[in-house]
C-alpha cells in the first residue's frame, strides 16, 4: 500500500462549471434572479473563452471584494467551496443552432441539476414568478409528488434545484 504525504481532511468541493451560449443572459440570471455575485472573471484569448465565477457571499466579503485586485478575487474563488463557474466560448452566442448539452433534454445520460436553499421555499418561488418570462419553470413546489422542492431552468436550460433550508 502507497503513502501520501497529504490530509484528506483539508480537501473542500470547490466548484462546479457550466458552459454557456451567451455569458450576458446567464450572468443576468445567476445574478438577478438567483442573487449569486460575481466574485471574478479570468479571459483566455488564446483559447477564446472567458470564465466567470459566482457564488454567494456574505455582507462582509462582499465589502472586501469591492476593493480587491483581479488577482485577489481569483485566490478568493479559488480557495472557498460553493463557486459556479460559467465557461462562455466566444462566437456561441451568435450562432442561433448551437445548444449545449444541459443533461436534462435526454433524461438520465449525465448532468442533472445545481442546487440551492433558500429560507422560505414559497417566498422564493413568488420572487421567481415576478421575473415574468425570464424564470422558465421546470416544476413548481406544488407539481407531482414532491411539494418541498421547485425547479427552474437557466437560459441554457440547466436546472436549478430550490430547497428550504433544513432546521433540524
Amino acid at each position: 500500500m502507497s503513502t501520501f504525504n497529504t490530509n484528506l481532511s483539508t480537501y473542500e468541493f470547490n466548484h462546479t462549471m457550466i458552459r454557456v451560449k451567451n455569458p450576458e443572459d446567464s450572468l443576468k440570471f445567476y445574478q438577478d434572479i438567483l442573487g449569486m455575485k460575481l466574485i471574478s472573471t479570468m479571459e483566455n484569448p488564446d483559447g477564446k473563452f472567458t470564465l466567470y465565477f459566482l457564488a454567494y457571499v456574505n455582507a462582509e466579503d462582499q465589502a472586501k471584494l469591492e476593493t480587491q485586485s483581479k488577482v485577489e478575487r481569483r485566490s478568493y474563488a479559488i480557495n472557498r467551496p460553493g463557486v459556479l463557474e460559467l465557461t462562455h466560448n466566444w462566437g456561441t452566442e451568435n450562432d442561433t443552432a448551437f445548444s449545449y448539452a444541459n443533461g436534462n433534454s435526454d433524461p438520465g445520460r449525465g448532468f442533472g441539476h445545481i442546487a440551492i436553499i433558500v429560507d422560505d421555499l414559497e417566498e422564493a418561488c413568488k420572487r421567481f414568478e415576478s421575473f415574468g418570462d425570464r424564470v422558465k419553470w421546470v416544476k413548481r413546489p406544488k407539481d407531482g409528488k414532491m411539494h418541498n422542492i421547485a425547479f427552474i431552468a437557466d437560459p441554457d436550460g440547466y436546472w436549478v434545484e430550490v430547497l428550504k433550508r433544513a432546521t433540524a
